[in-house]
């Protein structure tokens, strides 16, 4: 009985990048990702800092212990439905679905919007394993793996933070089994604040669900953006052969 002959892994070929044109539309991409949360907390009518303060003390106690959890479910979430063979998502398919649960999470306060936590933080990383593969990254790759969840340490388009600060491109992990495990740890207290100020938007009454589902596709936009810098990033330095450092501070030059 003859083997199977199986196909060769799909290759993606790249044309070569132009170093400054590249940095150039990365710059663009991460100022027109900053800021957007704006449009929330101009719909919720609150600042940013005083949202948090709206959810209850337990539910505040347990926001990065919740992010932490919520990070590591779904990405083996994610990654199971790329073993699985589901097709990868357009993002404005992304987006929709991330309105739709966000709908979902605010109709009943702070219970359901917990447990939407989860769902949506799983629509986001499957998103941005996607994105990955675009730029000819396997998601499979432990170094790759660790990216993904890397990109949330960018905070969220709630954080008071002005987009200049790139450390979620530069951060070092050793590239172990226990890798992942590791990112998060470090993420989640950085991406619990902009997902707890989410939580107390959805809490509001009356608007939480249009709360919910206007943050949703605010968050997905904005990650899925900060993906595209991150592995960008990551193409141009397999091409150039330069370090993510020298690449991430060229490119915080053309912010500043």
């Amino acid at each position: 009985m003859s083997d199977t002959i199986q196909p060769p892994p799909r290759q993606q070929v790249f044309p070569p990048l132009d170093r400054e044109a590249e940095l150039d539309r990365l710059a663009l991409k991460l100022r027109t990702a900053s800021g957007v949360g704006r449009q929330v907390l101009n719909m919720v009518g609150a600042q940013a800092e005083n949202l948090i303060g709206m959810l209850p003390e337990r539910v505040r106690a347990g926001l990065e212990k919740a992010t932490a959890a919520a990070l590591e479910q779904s990405f083996n979430a994610a990654a199971a439905t790329r073993r699985g063979r589901i097709a990868d998502a357009p993002d404005w398919l992304t987006r929709a679905i991330a309105v739709g649960t966000g709908a979902a999470g605010g109709m009943g306060g702070v219970p359901t919007a917990l447990a939407e936590l989860p769902v949506t933080t799983t629509v986001i990383l499957r998103a941005i394993q996607t994105i990955a593969d675009e730029h000819g990254l396997d998601p499979s790759r432990p170094e790759v793996r660790a990216a993904c969840v890397r990109v949330f340490a960018a905070a969220g388009p709630l954080d008071d933070d002005d987009g200049t600060d790139l450390t979620f491109l530069t951060m070092r992990l050793t590239v172990t089994g226990s890798a992942v495990q590791g990112m998060i740890a470090r993420v989640a207290p950085r991406l619990a604040i902009p997902l707890g100020q989410k939580l107390a938007a959805q809490a509001i009454p009356v608007i939480g669900a249009a709360a919910g589902a206007a943050t949703n596709y605010i968050f997905t936009s904005y990650y899925q953006d900060m993906a595209r810098v991150q592995f960008g990033l990551m193409r141009l330095s397999e091409q150039t052969g330069e370090d993510m450092e020298t690449l991430t501070e060229a490119l915080r030059r053309r912010l500043a």
